[in-house]
C-alpha cells in the first residue's frame, strides 16, 4: 500500500476537515513509520522512488491491520494537536459569556471541548492498545510446549486395573 493512500483514508476518515489536508498527513506516515515498526516488533520502510509503497525486509506489503493500527496512531497526534490548541485558548480566553443591551453573546467554554477531546483521545488509545496486543497475540508462536502429550492419558477403568 501506498504511502498517500494511507493519508488519504485518514483524511476521508476524520471527515475532510479543512485545516488539514493529505500532504501533512502522508509526511507523517512517512516520518512515523518507525514508531508503527516499534510497537510490532516489525520492519516497514517506505521505498524510495516514484511508489513510496511500504514494505517490509521481505518484499510484502504493509497489511490492513498495520495500517489500521497507523490510522489509530494518527488520530491520536491529531487529538494531541487539538487539546494542545484548545488548552492554548483557554488559558489566554477568560471571558465565557457577555451580556449587554438586552444582547447576549456565549462562547465556547475551552476548557470543556479540552475535556471533550480528551475523553475522545482516551478512548482512541484504549482502541490502539488493544489492536497492538490483538496483532501480538495473532502473530506470536509457542516457545515450549509444557508436559508429555507422547504418552497416552489413562481412563478410570484402566487406572483400577493398573494398580498393583
Amino acid at each position: 500500500m501506498k504511502v498517500v493512500d494511507i493519508a488519504d483514508e485518514i483524511y476521508r476518515e476524520l471527515g475532510q476537515p479543512s485545516s488539514l489536508s493529505i500532504p501533512p498527513i502522508s509526511f507523517w506516515v512517512r516520518t512515523n513509520l518507525g514508531g508503527l515498526n516499534n510497537l510490532l516488533n516489525t520492519a516497514f520502510a517506505v521505498e524510495e522512488g516514484a511508489n513510496l509503497e511500504i514494505k517490509d525486509e521481505g518484499g510484502a506489503e504493509i497489511t490492513q491491520q498495520e495500517v489500521s493500527i497507523m490510522k489509530l496512531q494518527y488520530l491520536m497526534h491529531y487529538y494531541d494537536g487539538l487539546i494542545r490548541g484548545s488548552l492554548g485558548a483557554a488559558s489566554t480566553d477568560s471571558i465565557v459569556e457577555l451580556s449587554s443591551d438586552g444582547s447576549r453573546i456565549k462562547k465556547i467554554n475551552k476548557n470543556e471541548q479540552s475535556k471533550t477531546y480528551y475523553t475522545v483521545r482516551a478512548h482512541v488509545f484504549e482502541e490502539l492498545k488493544m489492536l497492538i496486543a490483538g496483532y501480538k497475540v495473532k502473530g506470536s508462536t509457542p516457545l515450549q510446549v509444557a508436559g508429555d502429550d507422547t504418552v497416552e492419558a489413562l481412563n478410570r477403568m484402566d487406572r483400577e486395573n493398573y494398580r498393583l
